[in-house]
């Protein structure tokens, strides 16, 4: 463990090299998120609710995505390396070492630049929780813990899958990003919005409703059944298929030679 945090701390000391810059991306990707929170206040300036969700109650739903997704995003994000490790040969000298392959994919490269995204979410939850009419008992804030690090474990099970299938083509499969940025952006509303069809697929398949629209119903208190607490939980076994995926690709690896 020493090792891998020893990579963080290096990886920190390289970003923080150009601490301009540094700050300068890491304030963009705060103000950037900002837009995404507009928009939403400039729509529920015109309709009063969408799918019978309020403006307060699709804000927090907002914030829990933003949040998840920093934190699946900070760690994962670092997963976006794989293609240009395999093409260049770096990838065979992480197989030789004996470490944990992903984590040392993983750890040098950390963007922590992504602290300016979770600093937004972190803000806009700050801002959202006095408001959201929600009575706040101890199940309730414990649900919005697990939603936020259940969501992050899902996102980053979603970034591996992007990552593995660079083992079959070794160029990146930008497309797949539908399901991980593209799945931030969808978040900003219940996934209910989008029709019995989407949300069947976002429970069934990519469990991302199990962690964002089930939870919020119960913080709502428009589903009282204490099995919806624990829903982001079961989400969690998706990260099982994700690394049986990563071990199979693994396993059908071949050197790019470089």
């Amino acid at each position: 463990m020493k090792l891998y945090v020893n990579f963080i701390i290096l990886n920190l000391k390289i970003q923080m090299q150009y601490k301009v810059s540094f700050l300068l991306t890491t304030v963009g990707q705060f103000i950037t998120a900002f837009t995404a929170f507009f928009g939403l206040y400039f729509i529920f300036s015109q309709v009063s609710a969408v799918d019978g969700f309020t403006y307060e109650q699709v804000i927090l739903c907002f914030a829990v995505v933003m949040m998840a997704f920093s934190l699946g995003e900070m760690f994962g994000g670092g997963l976006a390396a794989f293609p240009r490790m395999l093409s260049n040969g770096e990838f065979d000298r992480a197989l030789v070492r004996p470490r944990s392959i992903i984590l040392q994919v993983l750890m040098p490269n950390m963007d922590f630049t992504r602290l300016g995204l979770l600093l937004q979410a972190v803000l806009v939850l700050c801002y959202v929780i006095p408001i959201s009419g929600i009575s706040w008992t101890f199940e309730k804030v414990l649900t919005l813990c697990v939603m936020i690090f259940c969501g992050g474990a899902l996102f980053f099970g979603l970034f591996l899958i992007n990552a593995v299938c660079s083992f079959f083509t070794i160029e990146s499969l930008d497309f797949l990003n539908i399901f991980t940025y593209g799945a931030r952006q969808f978040g900003r509303y219940p996934f209910s919005v989008y029709g019995n069809g989407v949300l069947r697929f976002l429970t069934f398949v990519i469990p991302l409703a199990l962690f964002q629209y089930y939870p919020l119903l119960y913080l709502l208190d428009k589903e009282q059944n204490r099995i919806f607490m624990f829903l982001p939980v079961i989400s969690l076994i998706f990260l099982i298929p994700c690394y049986a995926f990563y071990k199979f690709g693994l396993s059908r690896y071949k050197s790019t030679g470089s």
